[in-house]
């Protein structure tokens, strides 16, 4: 009796509780981040978005632009074949980002939505085109980083599109789209109240004062993250942030106060999908990815 009293008394230590979310990030803006395989070497990231195609819609030929990286017009982009194919062998979801802070695109119609989804859906995803600047590989998705004087309700037309040209495909083409964090976002955000549309939204907690990580509280960080999750549809919600002080402006946010004051607080939503940095490069001075890994 006395040995069984013991057991029950005996302190249980606190089950703790999983991890379930992933870690999104951008690559393609700086030749010194190391290769996309390289980034996949070590399975830290479950979602690579390629940037940029900035330049697409309104009647131009559309543009690839990974900076250092290669150089599209002389098809030096399709040696990433093979690199994209080995990130997806260890389950890697990569995506081309559409847009960015510097670029011309828009969509001016739904003739145009429907005109670039085509273009989208031969060239860099299932359907066949002579011309495929990443050559033969097959991406999982299309992200929407749209920053620069969006109408919203057109970039809905475009998801649509994208989901219409796709339709039959064996495997879902994912979208996602990486709003500003004042909700609702004015380049994407009726698009993204549409339900169905988008499968991931990173939103850039950073740049944007007034939601963002201040220095010494997370007051308004976890207000606008709760807005974002209380008002979104059914999507998987990732909290953007910068990689290192200089990946932005402002409302980067230390790793310590990332695991013991926001991760805790989100990770119970049903939404919750993880975090999304920008960028590799940037994650490759700091390891901020490696310090939070076990907490996302």
């Amino acid at each position: 009796m006395f040995l069984v009293i013991l057991a029950v008394l005996a302190p249980v230590a606190p089950k703790a509780s999983a991890a379930t979310g992933s870690i999104a990030i951008y690559w393609g803006q700086n030749g010194n981040e190391g290769s996309l395989a390289n980034a996949c070497i070590n399975g830290t990231y479950k979602i690579i978005m390629l940037s940029f195609l900035n330049v697409f819609g309104g009647g131009q030929i559309p543009q690839l632009n990974l900076a250092g990286h290669c150089d599209p017009s002389s098809n030096g982009c399709v040696t990433l074949s093979s690199q994209i194919a080995s990130c997806q062998s260890k389950g890697i979801q990569i995506l081309l980002s559409l847009g960015g802070a510097v670029g011309n695109y828009t969509i001016s119609s739904a003739s145009d939505a429907r005109s670039v989804a085509r273009y989208l859906w031969n060239n860099f995803l299932g359907g066949r085109s002579s011309s495929r600047p990443l050559g033969s590989a097959v991406l999982d998705g299309i992200d929407f980083d749209i920053e620069n004087g969006a109408i919203p309700d057109r970039y809905a037309l475009l998801a649509q599109a994208i989901r219409d040209v796709s339709r039959g495909s064996s495997r879902r083409v994912l979208i996602s789209a990486a709003p500003q964090c004042p909700f609702p976002d004015a380049n994407l955000g009726s698009a993204i109240a549409k339900q169905g549309l988008f499968d991931y939204v990173y939103v850039q907690f950073y740049n944007n004062p007034p939601c963002q990580y201040d220095g010494s509280s997370t007051t308004r960080l976890l207000d606008s993250w709760k807005e974002w999750n209380s008002k979104t549809p059914n999507v998987k919600i990732f909290m953007g942030l910068p990689a290192a002080p200089a990946a932005a402006g402002s409302g980067f946010v230390p790793s310590q106060v990332l695991r013991s004051q926001v991760l805790p607080r989100i990770r119970s939503s049903p939404k919750y999908g993880g975090v999304m940095f920008w960028s590799v490069f940037f994650d490759r001075q700091t390891s901020y990815s490696q310090s939070i890994k076990a907490s996302i």
